[in-house]
């Protein structure tokens, strides 16, 4: 089967110093970027995080300190990066929840205008979760018959990845061939942001989805409480949740 796409598809995978989207870095980004042709093409690159990588989160993915203290950092091949995946659609495992709130975060900490909103997000593990709920080994073995033996390598995870999302099209009819159905499908949420701090809710409005405020208007609370405003910006909230705020404020601004 091959997959039909109306955009280039990179299916990348992060390999990082840890799980927290806010403060956390890459240490390695495999892409597998498949063109509408059908035609691929294949980067992996080690990244230097500049800051120590914990030795529980070494003894995972196996890249120490060591192994990345003479690589770019993600500033330096981040424009590398975005040019890349620039026009392509978004796919990995995990990665609405993770990868891609994390590749924002560098992004902007690299002060990279990427626009990651423009794009269609395919998460695989939510279909596997949806349709059988595993994990990416036990997916790879369950749709492809094969063994994943270099599991978190970001270059071994991604090619899995990519061809699990195609064992999954083979088996599901209800599974459409299209990336903007599968980004449908593989979406639990309406997020505004990529962690869900700021959701849509049923009429399209920009409502908080934590605290004291949950349910309520963002452009109200900020109109009524500015004060809020200053405690998520000064919180330990991702830098794109922190973005997005500051434009629905500009943006109530600008309608005065």
């Amino acid at each position: 089967m091959k997959l039909q796409l109306k955009n280039p598809i990179a299916f990348f995978d992060l390999e990082t110093t840890g799980i927290n989207i806010a403060k956390d870095r890459i240490v390695e980004i495999a892409i597998l970027k498949i063109n509408v042709d059908g035609s691929e093409e294949s980067f992996c690159y080690r990244v230097n995080p500049e800051v120590p990588i914990p030795k529980v989160t070494s003894e995972i993915h196996g890249i120490y300190d060591e192994d990345v203290k003479d690589a770019p950092t993600f500033k330096e091949i981040g424009k590398k990066v975005a040019k890349l995946i620039e026009g392509c659609d978004l796919s990995g495992f995990n990665s609405n929840k993770f990868d891609i709130p994390l590749l924002a975060e560098e992004f902007i900490r690299a002060d990279i205008d990427f626009d990651m909103k423009k794009r269609k997000f395919v998460d695989v593990q939510t279909i596997f979760h949806k349709m059988e709920k595993r994990t990416l080994v036990a997916a790879y073995k369950f749709y492809c018959d094969k063994d994943l033996t270099n599991a978190h390598s970001a270059e071994a995870d991604t090619r899995a990845t990519y061809e699990v999302l195609m064992a999954q099209l083979d088996r599901y009819p209800e599974l459409e061939n299209d990336v903007e159905f599968l980004n449908d499908f593989s979406s639990f949420n309406k997020n505004v942001d990529f962690i869900g701090r700021i959701i849509f809710d049923e009429n399209g409005v920009e409502v908080f989805n934590f605290g004291k405020h949950k349910g309520k208007s963002v452009e109200d609370i900020l109109a009524k409480d500015p004060s809020y405003y200053g405690w998520m910006m000064k919180g330990d909230f991702p830098l794109f949740t922190k973005k997005v705020l500051t434009n629905i404020k500009l943006r109530s601004f600008n309608k005065k």
